[in-house]
């Protein structure tokens, strides 16, 4: 599958590009990377969305430099609701929908810090679906009553994301009659369905930090996903 570059408002942005099998068009996705960035885990995700029939876009949220104000303007960004990265982001949705490949539908996945982009991202109108996991929520929750679809994961012990979080949203989009599918899983922590590669002693500390993968649970978040990117993007 391909890196490739597209125009954004700074310039010219990085995203790996994972095209389904056959003709098309197809559904858009746009992958949202955590706080690592573009990682290998990354590409995998990608490579599956696109195996289930949606051409998908990863964009490199890391590609200003230096690389190191880029990575600390673009975590300040998640939690601002506004910057750069936004720009990048509307900027990869557009590239997705006016692509001669896809029907112009066009959703979110997003792990983490991605997840709370696209918990941002949600009610602006421009996207079909969310698919947030483990995401901190927006400062000015009740914008979510406006929001698109919505299938989101959360892990119980996760020690990063507050206790309750899964509830508060399930909450507000009820309040807008967003259609949605929230769920919290009771025996995980955050990152469980990442499989980011990483030596032996950093595993031991993530699942000691309970930041683990977990198949189990991981399997069944992709099931919802994909069951609601089904109804709201094909």
């Amino acid at each position: 599958m391909p890196d490739i570059t597209y125009l954004a408002p700074d310039g010219y942005i990085p995203g790996y590009l994972a095209i389904p099998d056959g003709d098309g068009p197809w559904p858009g996705v746009i992958v949202v990377q955590d706080v690592l960035g573009v990682t290998a885990d990354l590409r995998r995700i990608t490579d599956r969305v696109a195996r289930e029939g949606y051409l998908a876009l990863a964009p490199d949220l890391y590609w200003r430099r230096p690389k190191v104000k880029c990575l600390i303007s673009t975590i300040r960004s998640h939690f601002s609701g506004s910057g750069a990265a936004y720009d990048d982001l509307i900027a990869s949705r557009n590239h997705l929908a006016t692509n001669d490949r896809c029907t112009g539908k066009v959703g979110l996945i997003g792990f983490c810090m991605g997840a709370g982009f696209c918990l941002q991202l949600a009610p602006l109108g421009l996207f079909d679906a969310a698919a947030p996991n483990y995401g901190l929520m927006p400062s000015n929750i009740d914008v979510l009553q406006r929001s698109c679809p919505v299938v989101a994961s959360f892990g119980a012990n996760d020690r990063i994301v507050a206790r309750g979080t899964a509830a508060r949203l399930e909450a507000v989009l009820a309040d807008g009659d967003v259609p949605r599918d929230v769920k919290e899983y009771p025996n995980v922590g955050h990152s469980f369905m990442n499989e980011h590669d990483k030596p032996a002693v950093i595993r031991t500390i993530a699942n000691i930090a309970r930041m683990a993968y977990s198949e189990s649970e991981a399997e069944d978040a992709w099931d919802r996903i994909l069951t609601f990117f089904q109804k709201h993007l094909a």
